[in-house]
């Protein structure tokens, strides 16, 4: 049988098709470190994109393209694929847990200049540290490689971006981010702005080149 797997992120709500434009990519990518798979990527957000990718294959593994396990891995993305019926399929760790990771963190964080120190700009969150304790866990993989000085600033919790931001005004921030969304484009810029922050930005950690590959590493080495 043909092994397959589906790719899920939350998507944008209010915005739904980009997303699921961009996962659909991402699967391509992946596949091309699979021969013989199939990979199909999809969002919650867009209707029907989950239910119709699950139409199209059998035993798939679920790959949560979300930075860390909390209610959408846990609680609504298994709700969505039981009221599909569907029992014959296996859910992944989320990319954002992947010990790989770590790696390209690493790589992204030494080319865009880490010596001047590194700022992750991470989601965090209001009622769990799930979050927030995936971010420091990263942190303090990337210190033990000698990456530093390097600080977290947080969306939803303290600390916050913007002030962390302040004291850090001439480093680098790497978003802890999966997909380039509302939190990428509007909320990180605001914070910085706010803190008048004059390093570099780069681009979320999920847009980096090597993701289509650490994906599907984590396919291959998954149970059948």
């Amino acid at each position: 049988m043909r092994k397959s797997a589906i790719l899920v992120a939350h998507g944008s709500p209010a915005d739904p098709v980009p997303q699921e434009a961009t996962m659909q990519a991402l699967a391509v990518r992946v596949a091309m470190w699979l021969p013989g798979w199939q990979i199909i990527g999809a969002t919650l957000a867009q209707e029907g994109a989950l239910e119709n990718a699950l139409s199209k294959v059998e035993k798939p593994f679920i790959y949560p393209f979300f930075m860390a396990e909390g209610w959408f891995t846990r609680t609504n993305l298994p709700r969505r694929l039981a009221a599909a019926h569907r029992t014959d399929l296996v859910q992944l760790a989320p990319f954002g847990t992947d010990p790989a990771l770590v790696g390209l963190m690493a790589k992204a964080a030494r080319s865009g200049g880490a010596a001047k120190g590194v700022l992750i700009a991470a989601h965090g969150s209001k009622v769990s540290k799930t979050s927030s304790d995936t971010t420091y866990a990263m942190i303090s993989q990337l210190e033990s490689l000698g990456i530093g000085p390097i600080e977290a600033g947080f969306i939803e919790e303290a600390p916050f971006l913007a002030d962390v931001a302040r004291d850090m005004p001439e480093a680098i921030c790497l978003p802890f981010f999966a997909l380039r969304a509302g939190h990428i484009v509007q909320d990180i810029p605001q914070a910085l702005k706010e803190a008048q922050f004059q390093g570099t930005v780069l681009p979320p950690i999920g847009e980096d080149i090597g993701t289509a590959q650490l994906i599907a590493a984590a396919l291959n080495r998954a149970p059948s």
